[in-house]
């Protein structure tokens, strides 16, 4: 067996790498307040350059690319389970669409106490993976490629070409529709408000700003990347042939995402309609976000193979429960940031905030590697495991 693979076949760079992904997640939401974007006045010139720095950084390296790379692990998972359940003769599209209705059932427990979650998304996107996953190879790319250019917003930019003028509301359900009770310190007007509203502001967010696109492209991505086998490293042929896409990968990748960085920033200081503007912008982060996302990926799997370091090994056991890792940071991050609980968010700077979610962090991988050394799944994950093979007695 290949010492990239667990006893139970997980393949753990994989693991690994969603670990990190979630990892990501975690250090942004706590330096933004789990959303809400609230902070204490900061009187020291050194300490508002520091938190600018880590803004900056933690927005560079995770914004938009710890996102994406846990939406391309959604469509490898998608692959993995869809091929493991036809071998089996099992029935896999109901039993995933079943799956898919839990998955939102925890998404919106979650986003009961984070206006700002994407397991919502993610499960009503996931549907649309059902009837298109006997497509073909080619087909399936095609489909990816056309989502990631954002055709949408093409329509925008030719109806703002037509109608310089034109500059119409997009955002129907802004954030700060919730922000009084999450300032509040009543729990249960939090829920109330994040429920009816704050699930709609997430959802209007991710349509305007291309997240609905770009997820199921990269949805599409992770299938095709588990049909190609370029995750696999169970013998020297397949490790050899993983290893040379991904350095082709980050071959190609790392000028591309320098392209559209730079081209960005170009264009979004030379045009002036503001609707444009909004439109290139998100189609150019798309494309920024993914070419940046392969560098990341191409470079955490090149280096886990060759030999991972201890950051990689120590986020194993994180990656393996991260549905308990995200709807568990929801939870306590909120209580930590808003009214209803601790109110940090009118004492904690982004620099302090960073420091507690680097302890959060700790702590959750702790518990990760505590409860992995004992149980095969995470608390969730085994919740959600059960529920999905409901009525069955041979599981997969």
């Amino acid at each position: 067996m290949s010492e990239q693979t667990s006893n139970n076949g997980r393949i753990t760079a994989i693991d690994a790498l969603r670990g990190f992904a979630v990892m990501g997640i975690m250090l942004l939401h706590n330096i933004e307040h789990f959303n809400f974007y609230s902070f204490p006045k900061v009187e020291h010139e050194w300490l508002r350059s520091l938190d600018s720095s880590i803004w900056d950084m933690m927005f560079f390296t995770f914004s938009g690319k710890a996102y994406a790379i846990f939406a391309l692990l959604f469509g490898f998972t998608f692959y993995l389970q869809s091929r493991n359940s036809e071998k089996r003769g099992l029935d896999f599209k109901n039993r995933y669409m079943w799956r898919l209705l839990l998955l939102l059932g925890f998404g919106l427990i979650n986003g009961l106490f984070f206006p700002g979650e994407i397991l919502v998304l993610y499960a009503l996107l996931g549907f649309l993976l059902v009837p298109i996953r006997h497509w073909s190879d080619k087909a399936l790319f095609w489909l990816a490629v056309f989502l990631m250019l954002q055709p949408v917003e093409w329509g925008k930019i030719i109806y703002a070409a037509i109608d310089p003028e034109a500059n119409p509301q997009q955002l129907f359900y802004p954030l700060g529709n919730v922000y009084p009770q999450l300032r509040g310190d009543s729990l249960w007007e939090m829920i109330k408000v994040n429920f009816l509203k704050g699930h709609l502001a997430s959802l209007n967010w991710a349509w305007c700003y291309g997240r609905v696109f770009q997820t199921t492209s990269l949805f599409i991505f992770g299938i095709l990347i588990g049909r190609k086998g370029l995750f696999r490293t169970s013998t020297d042929e397949e490790l050899s042939r993983s290893r040379t896409f991904w350095i082709k990968a980050l071959c190609y990748s790392a000028p591309l995402a320098l392209l559209f960085y730079y081209g960005k920033r170009f264009l979004f200081s030379v045009i002036e309609n503001p609707f444009m503007k909004s439109s290139i912008t998100t189609t150019f982060n798309s494309w920024y976000n993914l070419f940046f996302m392969l560098c990341i990926v191409a470079i955490f799997l090149l280096l886990y193979w060759t030999r991972p370091c201890a950051l990689q090994r120590w986020l194993v056991p994180y990656g393996k429960m991260s549905l308990t890792d995200y709807v568990t940071q929801s939870v306590i991050g909120s209580f930590i940031y808003f009214g209803y609980g601790l109110s940090l968010y009118e004492s904690c700077g982004i620099t302090a905030s960073f420091c507690i979610g680097l302890v959060f962090l700790v702590l959750q991988v702790a518990f990760a590697h505590w409860w992995m050394r004992r149980y095969k799944r995470g608390p969730l994950e085994t919740i959600w495991h059960r529920l999905t093979w409901l009525g069955r007695t041979s599981k997969v």
